[in-house]
């Protein structure tokens, strides 16, 4: 029996270090899934920076939209498109420049696209159609072929094609009209075809520059940090607050693509400077959480005086020979200070939850809360900046 007993427990311990030695790979398993990184690693590199030379490039062109059902532009007023119109048909093989031209059916146009990067000979871009004239909408016109440059002057797509609009405009006789949206814009979808590309040849580059979109030294740190940690080398280096650059390794000198890839899909948790940003003109207010302010006492009160006129009619008794009806002014004044309010006193170390939290017991609204901010920051007490747009 005893023998049995010391095979028995023997199983049952054989059989609890199998399960402990299961646990402690599972948990090794979901430690190695999460990228290295410092802090709470949440944010893709890919979100917060953009690699240098992988850009968009901005393309504008000028163009006639044509077949309007009367609603282009009036000749005698938008002189460009008179001279444009008599342009064409003379490279058309057509001669009215002696001639009278009445016609409300042509506007010239504004027309912008946006020229992806390694876009390629053939490949068509979405493009926008805005009237520079007094046309009153582009509903139904067709935009003649329209070169498009970009900044160095060059022709990098050609536009043409049916213009969609996202408004409408109807007026009836007695001058009553109706409008939604703006029909003097419009867009084309895949309406230009790319004629040129831009040259950057990615198989050459020894070094990548990332740049930030919110320039910061501690997260331009921390992204060098966990791609030297990816990397196994020191390869990596915040040059300033907006700027990491990055030495091409040996192992993906032949492969870029996948050097990138590989590094926009790493995490970090990127900082972020004390702010208040202040819409005035809505009372929009928007704190960042690292929003602190020192001890002070806050009190918040207004003077409002009200006037009520109360018109009244005052009239002479039954039968009465003298007097006469009229209407008397009855005014009532009532003065509100507020006496309400209350003094609000705030330690040092607020965080941004308590601040709100006491703010809102003292029934202050978002125009006072921004003077209130703007008079903290004045008395020093704030320890945040802030940007009022």
């Amino acid at each position: 029996m005893q023998g049995k007993k010391h095979h028995g427990s023997e199983f049952v311990r054989r059989r609890l270090r199998h399960r402990l030695i299961a646990l402690f790979s599972i948990v090794c398993l979901f430690a190695s899934s999460f990228p290295a990184g410092p802090g709470n690693a949440s944010v893709r590199i890919k979100d917060i920076a953009d690699f240098q030379g992988v850009r968009d490039n901005l393309l504008v062109g000028y163009g006639l939209v044509v077949g309007l059902d009367g609603t282009g532009d009036s000749l005698t007023n938008a002189i460009f498109t008179k001279q444009s119109l008599i342009g064409m048909l003379e490279r058309l093989g057509v001669n009215v420049r002696d001639q009278s031209i009445k016609t409300d059916n042509v506007a010239a146009v504004m027309v912008t696209g946006t020229l992806p990067p390694f876009a390629r000979h053939g490949g068509r871009i979405d493009v926008a159609v805005s009237a520079m004239g007094d046309a009153e909408s582009l509903l139904g016109g067709t935009l003649l072929v329209t070169p498009m440059i970009g900044a160095d002057g060059e022709i990098y797509a050609v536009a043409q094609g049916q213009v969609a609009i996202g408004g409408f405009s109807a007026s009836g006789a007695g001058g009553t009209s109706v409008t939604k949206g703006v029909p003097t814009n419009g867009r084309i979808p895949n309406g230009a075809i790319v004629e040129r590309a831009v040259d950057f040849n990615m198989a050459s580059l020894k070094s990548i520059n990332l740049s930030l979109r919110n320039p910061d030294f501690t997260t331009s740190r921390r992204i060098a940090q966990v791609i030297n940690g990816h990397l196994n080398a020191p390869a990596a280096q915040s040059l300033d607050p907006s700027t990491v650059t990055l030495q091409v390794p040996a192992a993906y000198a032949a492969d870029i693509v996948a050097l990138i890839t590989d590094i926009e899909q790493l995490s970090v948790q990127p900082d972020q400077r004390a702010r208040v940003v202040i819409d005035e003109q809505s009372g929009t207010i928007v704190m960042g959480e690292n929003v602190k302010i020192s001890t002070i006492a806050i009190a918040q009160g207004n003077l409002t005086i009200r006037i009520t006129e109360t018109p009244q009619v005052s009239q002479p008794n039954a039968f009465s020979d003298a007097g006469t009806t009229t209407t008397v002014q009855r005014t009532d004044i009532d003065v509100d200070e507020e006496s309400g309010q209350q003094l609000a006193v705030f330690t040092s170390g607020v965080d941004l939850q308590e601040l709100v939290n006491g703010l809102n017991a003292l029934g202050i609204g978002p125009r006072d809360l921004i003077t209130i901010l703007q008079t903290i920051k004045a008395a020093g007490a704030l320890q945040a900046e802030i940007e009022v747009m």
